[in-house]
C-alpha cells in the first residue's frame, strides 16, 4: 500500500511577492541598459576610403579599426630571411597598402578590442584582406585564419620563408601593446571593460 505524503501548500508573504516582484524589475532594467550600452560600443560596418595604419590595422578620419583574427609584424619589428635582416612591419603594412590601393574598404563590426578599436574584417575590390594577410605570409593568425595560415606555412610565403617572432612576442619584449586572442569572449570582455570602467 502507497501512501502519499500531504504537502501543505503555504502561500508566501506578500512582502516577498513584492520583494520577487521588485527584483524582478531591476533584472530587467539592468538587462536593457547593458543592451542599450552594448548597441552603443558595438562596431557598425564601415565603408570609406581608408589609410593603412600598419599591417593590420586601418584608419577612417580619427576612427581606428583592427583587423580581426589576424596579427601582423609591428612597423618596427625586423624578421630574417637568408640571413639577411628585414624590415617585415614595414613590408606587411606596404602590402595592405597594395590591397586597398585606391579602392573603397568595406568593413563588417565584429566588437571592440580592449584599446577601444573596432575588430572588423575587411574586403576591397573584392578582397578578403583579413584572410589574403594570413595567406600572402604577411601576418599570423590571432584567434581566426588557422587554414590560411597553414597554407602559408607549407608555401614558406612572406615571413614563413625565413625566421621572425610572433607579433605578440615582439610586442612583449619591445613595450607594444598587450593584445588578446580576438574571440567572442576577448570583445564581449572590451566591451564589459568600457561599461563598467574597469
Amino acid at each position: 500500500m502507497r501512501f502519499r505524503k500531504f504537502r501543505s501548500r503555504r502561500q508566501r508573504p506578500r512582502w516577498r511577492k513584492f520583494l520577487d516582484f521588485c527584483l524582478a524589475i531591476v533584472v530587467f532594467a539592468g538587462a536593457a541598459f547593458i543592451a542599450a550600452r552594448m548597441e552603443h560600443f558595438a562596431a557598425p560596418d564601415i565603408s570609406g576610403a581608408m589609410r593603412v595604419v600598419d599591417g593590420d590595422s586601418l584608419a577612417l578620419g580619427t576612427r581606428r579599426l583592427r583587423l580581426k583574427g589576424i596579427d601582423a609584424p609591428e612597423l618596427k619589428q625586423v624578421c630574417r630571411k637568408g640571413g639577411e635582416a628585414y624590415g617585415c612591419g614595414f613590408e606587411a603594412a606596404s602590402f595592405l597598402r597594395g590591397l586597398v590601393g585606391n579602392h573603397e574598404v568595406t568593413c563588417k563590426g565584429e566588437g571592440m578590442d580592449r584599446y577601444g578599436r573596432d575588430l572588423v574584417r575587411c574586403t576591397a575590390a573584392g578582397v578578403d584582406l583579413n584572410q589574403t594577410m594570413v595567406r600572402s605570409g604577411h601576418a599570423v593568425a590571432f584567434g581566426d585564419y588557422r587554414i590560411a595560415e597553414a597554407d602559408a606555412r607549407s608555401e614558406q610565403a612572406g615571413l614563413w620563408a625565413g625566421e621572425f617572432d610572433l607579433p605578440k612576442q615582439w610586442r612583449a619584449v619591445h613595450g607594444g601593446l598587450n593584445e588578446d586572442f580576438h574571440t567572442g569572449l576577448s570583445s564581449l570582455m572590451a566591451i564589459a571593460r568600457r561599461l563598467f570602467g574597469v
